[in-house]
């Protein structure tokens, strides 16, 4: 029978001296023992046992970290808030879907100017400045309600002295004259109490938030529509007679708008920036963990993102563009680069 030798499952020597020995005493395996899958194993379970390795992996996670935010903070200076821009008077006005009242300091630079003279002297300019009657709820307007006041007061009336029969003596002329006064007096006051009642019912600080952002999407219709502001920004040049040559069609004249406009670039943006304005309130204030309502935010983000790119490449920085900018205090940030929310 052929010699047994003995196999040692360790690369240690018996003696302790490595591979020294004889080969009859020993044998020196020069491979690992480790099995190949279990091999990243192993090497993990080491390396988190290492102090020295945790620590550069903490340094170097930390690192990144703050890079992250500092390019962040780079970004969000030079480019501005995504979601809200520069807050404007005409956008914090969404809150309570009042028209902020105008200031010298708004009317004095120079957009405000050129449409100043652009316009007529019977027209007020386009913006959070416009001279345009006050909205209340349940689709109802300022004039009409002070119509409708005037109509129950007239009703109301107390009858004049000539309907009454005539009096006998002095002293019944007297009584019905008191009777008169304090009739009249208490008719007043009813009335004032009436209004009153009438106009908190009517008021939007009394509705809900779905009334002041239909009202708020009526006021963008109203102030960025292209039937008021066509009448109110200068117009775009003429086309050069060297791309009539190439292209004949494009000085045809478009058809009048019939009725207000509301599919135009500009006040579709208006519009999502008052829905934006809105939603993103409600999950800086207790919607946090809605979920939902942050996928909602994110679409209606990259939505608005889209038509001001493609406002921007039709206009050119024009009037228009200008106009729309200023009064929403939309930065580059809101139509630059990738927006990413979280």
């Amino acid at each position: 029978m052929p010699p047994r030798v003995p196999v040692f499952s360790s690369l240690r020597a018996l003696n302790g001296h490595g591979c020294t020995a004889s080969p009859s005493t020993q044998i020196c395996r020069t491979f690992a023992s480790t099995p190949i899958d279990r091999a990243s194993t192993v090497q993990q379970k080491r390396r988190h046992r290492d102090p020295y390795a945790l620590a550069q992996a903490r340094a170097r996670k930390a690192a990144n970290i703050s890079r992250q935010q500092v390019l962040e903070q780079e970004r969000t200076v030079a480019l501005g808030d995504p979601v809200r821009g520069v807050s404007t008077p005409f956008v914090q006005s969404f809150e309570t879907a009042i028209a902020p009242t105008p200031t010298p300091s708004s009317t004095n630079n120079t957009h405000a100017a050129t449409r100043n003279e652009a316009s007529s002297p019977n027209q007020s300019p386009p913006g959070p400045n416009a001279q345009t009657e006050d909205y209340r709820n349940f689709y109802l307007t300022q004039n009409e309600i002070r119509e409708a006041s005037v109509r129950s007061e007239q009703l109301t009336a107390a009858v004049t002295e000539q309907d009454f029969v005539e009096a006998q003596t002095p002293e019944e002329k007297q009584r019905r004259e008191q009777e008169r006064q304090q009739n009249e007096q208490e008719r007043k006051e009813r009335h004032a109490t009436a209004t009153e009642a009438l106009n908190r019912i009517v008021s939007l600080a009394n509705g809900s938030s779905k009334d002041r952002l239909r009202v708020n999407i009526q006021r963008c219709v109203d102030t960025f529509g292209r039937h008021q502001t066509d009448k109110q920004l200068p117009p775009k040049p003429p086309v050069a007679e060297s791309i009539l040559l190439k292209n004949p069609s494009a000085n045809i004249q478009k058809t009048e708008r019939a009725g207000p406009d509301t599919g135009s670039s500009e006040v579709q943006i208006a519009i999502l920036t008052a829905k934006i304005k809105t939603l993103a309130d409600f999950l800086e204030s207790r919607g946090k963990p809605d979920k939902i309502n942050k996928r909602n935010l994110t679409i209606l983000v990259h939505k608005r993102q889209k038509h001001l790119q493609y406002l921007r490449r039709k206009e050119r920085g024009g009037p228009r563009w200008q106009h729309l900018i200023e009064t929403l205090g939309l930065t580059e940030g809101t139509w630059k680069g990738e927006i990413s929310l979280r």
